[in-house]
């Protein structure tokens, strides 16, 4: 059997790496720096943009609404609007947006600024187009809304968020990896047949793995274009892509480096994902993956099948009760929704496709009322900042990881008796 080689043979070339990486990360910051100025040379702009989230808020006794909104420059920002706008969530709209005083430092993280919309597109982009279809083929706007998150990464309703946020599967609704992966599956499984044929006939030489590799990649970068680059399905495309290069070429793939540079290289590339919460929660949890891989490798592969989920629920615990703090009777059985979502995903988009996809609605309208009654439980910053340093320091003292799973067990025990 031949051994995997390491990405980087020594430091230097490691170094090498990140000099090229701090290159990249600086012509990106002065592009950012560039688009900032063009923002806000004037006090006002007018700016096309699309509508992500839209709802209504009550402040100092007014009532009006919040709008999420991405320009079509590529920054996002939040505003509000008078009580009375019409439902322009998915919409593209024409603002002029007060933006002459926001620092740099709000213009990569987001920020908020007064506009006034002069102008709402009726022409629907494809995006829309495919959330109408998916709206007319259920009854209940909540489990058409899952379908949409599901779909076409539209955000979710407040109380489907808060559902699902108690159930612990907020995850399976946030496109990433895991969704990656099944469509990954599925278009190898139904490419291959196709390719094998025509391979047979015309270019027998040819190297199917590669190639149907090259054609799965550019029908998930066509989809995550489509989507707009969602920040955890864009981490995930980048570490399928540099996963393959790298086994390819013999070099281990399941390591916390290859994640390293994925991370680096993405940050260097997008500098906004810094402050991407989502970005951050999909890198730990493969981070969680690949550190117990690393650790249980003496298993065999069937106990690493049946243990690996009840490791990555502990561990990312702490990240969803003291980021979202909505935990449920229901909560730790997400791991088995988790589990049973790797069917219903790929089942679900073929039911759409042929006119049956509100087969399961009623199945997940009592999903929902599961996650209706919940307790808010409050954990400090500190509790993250030291889950987060014992997982660092596991990496290099083996036992540590043993008092990182027994910190872990504690909260969830703490959790379990707080709604008890």
């Amino acid at each position: 059997m031949i051994e995997k080689v390491s990405l980087f043979n020594n430091k230097r070339e490691f170094f090498h790496f990140l000099a090229l990486c701090s290159f990249i990360l600086f012509y990106s910051l002065v592009i950012n720096y560039n688009e900032y100025k063009k923002l806000t040379h004037f006090d006002s702009q007018i700016i096309q943009a699309t509508v992500l989230k839209q709802y209504t808020k009550t402040k100092n006794n007014k009532t009006f609404q919040v709008l999420k909104l991405k320009s079509d420059d590529g920054f996002s920002f939040y505003s509000s609007a008078k009580k009375s706008l019409e439902n322009v969530k998915g919409k593209r709209v024409r603002l002029e947006l007060w933006a002459g005083k926001i620092s740099f430092y709000e213009y990569l993280s987001g920020f908020y600024v007064y506009s006034k919309i002069k102008y709402i597109y009726k022409n629907q982009t494809n995006k829309q187009k495919l959330n109408n279809y998916i709206d007319s083929a259920h009854i209940d706007k909540k489990v058409a809304n899952i379908y949409q998150a599901l779909y076409t990464a539209s955000p979710l309703h407040i109380e489907n968020q808060k559902s699902f946020s108690s159930l612990g599967v907020s995850h399976l609704l946030a496109i990433s990896g895991f969704h990656l992966g099944v469509l990954s599956a599925l278009l190898f499984f139904f490419l291959k047949p196709i390719y094998g044929f025509f391979q047979d006939k015309y270019f027998p030489y040819r190297n199917s793995k590669i190639d149907l590799f090259i054609i799965v990649i550019f029908i998930l970068l066509t989809y995550l274009i489509f989507l707009d680059k969602p920040p955890s399905l864009l981490r995930s495309f980048v570490m399928l892509v540099v996963g393959f290069v790298l086994y390819d070429r013999g070099v281990k793939i399941i390591s916390m480096q290859t994640l390293l540079v994925s991370v680096i290289l993405l940050l260097s590339f997008f500098p906004k994902l810094i402050f991407s919460i989502g970005f951050f929660l999909s890198v730990s949890g493969v981070f969680y993956i690949f550190l117990f891989l690393n650790f249980f490798k003496h298993l065999s592969k069937f106990y690493q099948f049946i243990l690996m989920p009840f490791w990555v629920y502990i561990l990312m615990l702490v990240f969803s009760l003291v980021i979202f703090g909505d935990f449920s009777i229901y909560h730790p059985l997400s791991i088995i929704w988790t589990s049973l979502f790797s069917i219903f995903y790929p089942l679900s988009i073929a039911l759409h496709i042929v006119g049956f996809g509100d087969i399961f609605d009623g199945v997940l309208i009592n999903f929902i009322s599961l996650g209706t009654n919940s307790l808010h439980i409050e954990l400090s910053y500190k509790v993250l900042a030291l889950h987060i340093g014992l997982s660092l320091l596991s990496l290099f003292y083996k036992k540590v990881i043993w008092l990182l799973l027994a910190f872990n067990l504690f909260i969830f025990i703490y959790a379990i008796y707080k709604v008890a």
